[in-house]
């Protein structure tokens, strides 16, 4: 039997600048463990809007969002990040790593925000996780010497090293060619069969047609 790892409730949400604007409109979504979704949709659809309130990124939202069992909407901030650092992985379209920090040091930080392990146990898994990604000869290179899809694998590393239920990621392969393309998916697909829930952002129908389950967005709402 499937077990539900997030559920949505009729999430809306709306900006302010230039004037009042409701870019989601009765979001409601369920998602399973180890399932693999793409959420798809032209630009400016909401997609993700929608993302960044699920990640607990944003929290200026009406409606109600919970996971693994946990009503996240209204928690204060402190818990929250912390909620979300156990349970959330995120892969940004643009990687975000230190530039100045190695690809290990990267790998390391999330795990050693978060404190539960001594910083040798963190490093053996981050080797652990960077091994998983084909990356653990880069360990000890600056991150800014790495290629765009060799960074995007390691941000990925960095997502996974607190063994999140959930990953989420926001166009991760928008920057990539097709054979990197190819590599993040099936990283991708090998982690959900792992038991990993997957939720991803993309304008990539290719790759969205090689997930579980595809959700279009039109204008807001997911029909």
């Amino acid at each position: 039997m499937s077990k539900e790892v997030l559920r949505a409730e009729k999430l809306n949400k709306y900006f302010y600048e230039p004037s009042r604007f409701q870019v989601l409109h009765d979001v409601s979504l369920s998602l399973q463990k180890g399932e693999f979704v793409s959420i798809v949709g032209k630009s400016g659809c909401g997609k993700s809007t929608l993302l960044y309130l699920l990640s607990t990124l944003d929290t200026g939202y009406e409606g109600a969002i919970e996971i693994n069992g946990v009503g996240v909407t209204g928690l204060q901030e402190d818990k929250l990040a912390k909620f979300r650092n156990e349970h959330i992985g995120f892969v940004f379209q643009f990687h975000f790593l230190l530039p100045e920090f190695t690809v290990l040091e990267n790998v390391m930080l999330p795990a050693l925000k978060l404190g539960r392990f001594d910083a040798g146990s963190i490093q053996q898994m981050a080797l652990e996780k960077l091994k998983e990604m084909g990356m653990e000869e880069f360990g000890g290179k600056i991150a800014a010497k790495l290629s765009g899809g060799q960074q995007q694998r390691v941000a990925i590393a960095r997502a996974l090293i607190n063994n999140p239920d959930i990953i989420m990621a926001d166009e991760p392969t928008g920057n990539l060619d097709s054979a990197n393309t190819a590599i993040i998916l099936e990283i991708f697909r090998k982690l959900a069969a792992q038991g990993n829930t997957i939720i991803v952002v993309t304008h990539d129908l290719d790759f969205a047609g090689k997930s579980d389950r595809i959700l279009e967005m039109v204008d807001g709402r997911i029909p």
